[in-house]
């Protein structure tokens, strides 16, 4: 499928015509019955690389249909755009058309983008997109600049991640289906936030897909983590590589987002000279270029390879950027003292000084986890093609209990860990509710309908847990008061400490935003410096003349430290410990002389910025 071929599945052309397409190479014949109005069957006739396809007249947006296969049996279709019934229900045909102005919107460029990453179900009480849109005019003023959204993809039942998405092209019809997800984005926009849309290619969900029954979508010779693996190098796969970039492109088009987000694209198995990924990033490039306005590509990945965010040209995949996990294992293993799994891979303060110095703490070293040697050098390539977070859907919810980090530390700890991760050079993530140390869990939940299934996932996140040896039970994911327990409770942000907390980062974004010395995202200008023995690690960032000492300090109880101070006067701009965030006070003097060579006192867990005047 090229660029200009019609997309898969049905495209409503106006006038009551609907275009219906599908994927079906080794099936002679193929028909769409439509349910509404009146129930007819419609042949569609065969097409080139083996498609099927007819233009069929007195259809309307909303109106139902099954694909029939030639032995009988009708399934919804492979590329349904919406599915109000369920992923076992008749597909719907949905309306392109929308009341989109936002002509003049422009996404942050990637320095400045600071992301919020939420999850539509939880995020409210109602879980819908809509409801979501009251929340977004609190979330521009702390400084955030593009929410990104799990995946949305209809899955089965009413409550999931989303990473079990059936149906890849139809928005979930309990967040509010397809014009849900158009209001929403048509509301950030308006309030100059960009969308991110975290998407799922390296496999589908266990219950509602029938990809299977139309074409060669999967392959045997790889397998994935979560079930068979995408055919994205066999035979066939042409068209199945075809879909997928045609929905990222479709995303873009019809909903108007930002940014994708490409869920475990080490799962990705592809051994193609040019791999799927590298097609995937050029098609939303060219689409991006059509629409006047730069889409962003970042994916997940647990290998370290730098080689995904560079050139084409220069051997690599062209992703714009990648999540890097190994800031978050090294914060939180030093804020946690946890060494479970591949945490025992971290817990030195040198380990946090590589990830950010380095981009990556393992690039090139030996991990006692992997039992190997593991990453790539990734110093020469610009800051922000990098995102790093203290928490995420992931490390939270794949703890068996889904407890945060402000169930495991003390607020000094949380204060810390924001101050790392704000004022680093790196692309900022926050998971909802985190700015005032939301408490809630967010564990991991579904609503299968398939009571096998139900079983085998209770059955495998037991399994899961094994390895880190948690010694506690994950709570059931199947039962509804498990997805209850993870709403927010923003009230929380109105008591003492998480009210400081929030404050915080409030003024953390402001000064990413707006301090000179934290302006540059190359590594040369950024150096550190290490006492083991105070814990303290202590990070130089300059730009344009401008200079500043970040101390960040990793212990209980407090310690003297010598900062690192080139001569000159310099002064206190934040201690995490000052009263204003509902700390004890700060300790370390407003203005310091570099030539008396100065002792200062750190508190537990303190994070300090100085800058030289």
């Amino acid at each position: 499928m090229s660029s200009a071929d019609p997309l898969p599945g049905a495209t409503w052309l106006g006038g009551g015509r609907c275009r219906f397409r599908v994927w079906a190479p080794a099936r002679h014949e193929v028909a769409v019955r439509l349910l509404e109005p009146g129930d007819r069957v419609v042949p569609l006739g065969p097409c080139e690389r083996g498609y099927h396809e007819a233009v069929v007249e007195d259809v309307a947006p909303g109106a139902l249909y099954l694909i029939r296969l030639e032995d009988g049996v009708e399934r919804p279709d492979p590329a349904s755009r919406h599915q109000p019934r369920g992923v076992h229900g008749p597909s719907g045909v949905v309306d392109p058309t929308f009341a989109w102005d936002d002509d003049g919107f422009r996404p942050p460029a990637a320095r400045d983008l600071v992301l919020y990453e939420l999850h539509v179900g939880t995020f409210t009480v109602e879980g819908t997109f809509d409801a979501a849109i009251g929340h977004l005019d609190a979330l521009r003023d702390l400084g955030i600049t593009a929410v990104e959204l799990m995946p949305v993809a209809q899955f089965p039942g009413d409550r999931n991640w989303g990473y079990d998405g059936a149906y890849l092209w139809a928005v979930h019809d309990g967040y509010g289906g397809p014009d849900g997800l158009r209001r929403l984005v048509r509301a950030c926009h308006r309030r100059g936030l960009a969308v991110h849309l975290d998407v799922v290619y390296n496999h589908l969900g266990p219950e509602g897909s029938y990809l299977a029954d139309f074409a060669p979508y999967f392959t045997d010779v790889f397998r994935t983590p979560w079930g068979a693996a995408v055919n994205f190098d066999g035979p066939g796969s042409d068209e199945v590589r075809a879909y997928f970039t045609a929905n990222a492109q479709h995303w873009v088009r019809e909903y108007h987002v930002d940014g994708l987000r490409l869920d475990a694209i080490h799962a990705i198995y592809d051994q193609s000279a040019v791999p799927f990924l590298e097609e995937l990033a050029e098609r939303v490039a060219t689409e991006s270029a059509r629409r006047g306005r730069k889409v962003t590509v970042a994916g997940e990945t647990n290998r370290n390879d730098a080689r995904l965010v560079e050139e084409p040209g220069r051997g690599g995949t062209g992703l714009d950027a990648i999540w890097s996990d190994d800031l978050h294992h090294a914060l939180h293993t030093l804020l946690t003292g946890e060494s479970r799994g591949y945490y025992g891979d971290f817990g030195r303060l040198a380990d946090l000084e590589l990830a950010l110095r380095d981009r990556f703490a393992y690039a090139g070293r030996y991990s006692p986890f992997r039992r190997r040697t593991y990453g790539r050098p990734a110093r020469h390539l610009p800051a922000d093609r990098f995102v790093v977070f203290a928490q995420n859907h992931d490390q939270v919810g794949n703890r068996p209990s889904g407890d945060r980090l402000s169930a495991l530390v003390p607020t000094a700890a949380q204060r810390l860990a924001a101050t790392v991760v704000l004022l680093s050079p790196y692309v900022p993530l926050l998971f909802m509710g985190e700015e005032y140390g939301e408490t809630a869990p967010f564990p991991y939940f579904t609503s299968h309908g398939d009571p096998a299934l139900v079983e085998a996932v209770r059955k495998g996140r037991k399994e899961e847990f094994a390895e880190f040896a948690w010694g506690t039970e994950p709570p059931d994911p199947q039962d509804e008061a498990t997805f209850r327990s993870a709403h927010l409770d923003r009230r929380l942000g109105e008591r003492r400490g998480h009210r400081g907390l929030f404050a915080l980062h409030h003024e953390l974004l402001r000064m990413r935003r707006e301090h000179p010395a934290l302006a540059s995202r190359r590594a040369e200008d950024l150096t550190t410096f290490r006492d083991d023995g105070a814990g303290v690690l202590a990070v130089k960032r300059r730009s344009s003349g401008a200079e500043c000492l970040l101390i960040f300090r990793f212990a209980a109880g407090s310690a003297r430290f010598a900062p690192p101070l080139d001569a000159g006067t310099w002064r206190r701009v934040l201690d995490t410990a000052e009263e204003r965030w509902d700390g004890p006070g700060a300790t370390v003097p407003e203005t310091l002389e570099a030539g008396a060579k100065p002792s200062i006192e750190l508190g537990a867990w303190a994070g300090v910025m100085l800058e030289r005047l």
